[in-house]
């Protein structure tokens, strides 16, 4: 369920799995806080199970459909279990290649990461399967979040893939905040701020000397880019 809190910013907190109509309701740049299970999956884990055809550890649809894109401070505890402290967001848009294969086999419903999707991917692969982006704030809060995580459900992979690349499973209380970047219509805040951004780039470089590096902030030229 979802209920929005009356304050100036909007408010949700949501419990997983997540349903349309809890999606449904969200705006973009609202607030949202998630209680549930909520897990991690990378290149590491799309490479196995997309690629390589490996079976994923554990039925997700009935669990969680949330994929966090992060690297998580786990240490494990002498009786087994793991502390995790923080957890640090990675930019989600590296893995856009992997996203429509991973949509259909996890019916997953919220990706979390940082630096939003490809632009065309909220209309063409998010919102087509019933799933939007959320965004961590700034920078600097892996301990803030690190808080809302209760337990390590369990976590798959950790001898192979290492930490940042495992596969955890997280029980989260109040886990968040994260912004509301995209929306079921495909609506991204990042790809509707870039476009005002953008409109002006070229007023910024005017009467400069060409740049000496070809990244895209150091030259206004998109066709010769080293990224």
């Amino acid at each position: 369920m979802v209920n929005p809190q009356d304050d100036e910013l909007k408010v949700f907190h949501i419990n997983l799995p997540a349903t349309t109509e809890d999606i449904a309701r969200l705006e973009l740049g609202a607030a949202v806080y998630l209680t549930g299970v909520v897990y991690t999956a990378r290149e590491g884990v799309y490479k196995k199970v997309l690629e390589d055809g490996v079976e994923l550890p554990i039925a997700l649809p009935g669990i969680s459909n949330v994929n966090f894109h992060c690297s998580p401070a786990a240490a494990p505890n002498d009786e087994g279990s793991y502390n995790v402290g923080a957890v640090t967001a990675t930019a989600s848009f590296r893995f856009s290649k992997w996203m429509p294969k991973w949509l259909e086999q996890t019916a997953c419903r919220i990706f979390i990461g940082k630096g939003g999707m490809p632009a065309d991917d909220y209309k063409r692969v998010l919102a087509p399967a019933g799933a939007i982006y959320l965004t961590t704030v700034g920078y600097g809060t892996g301990a803030l979040l690190g808080r809302g995580i209760k337990r390590v459900r369990d976590v798959f992979w950790l001898d192979e893939l290492g930490i940042a690349q495992a596969m955890w499973m997280f029980e989260v209380e109040n886990f968040g905040p994260f912004i509301v970047e995209s929306d079921l219509q495909g609506n991204s805040l990042f790809a509707q701020h870039a476009e005002v951004i953008n409109a002006g780039i070229e007023q910024l470089y005017a009467g400069l000397k060409p740049p000496a590096l070809h990244r895209y902030g150091e030259t206004d030229d998109r066709t010769n880019e080293v990224m």
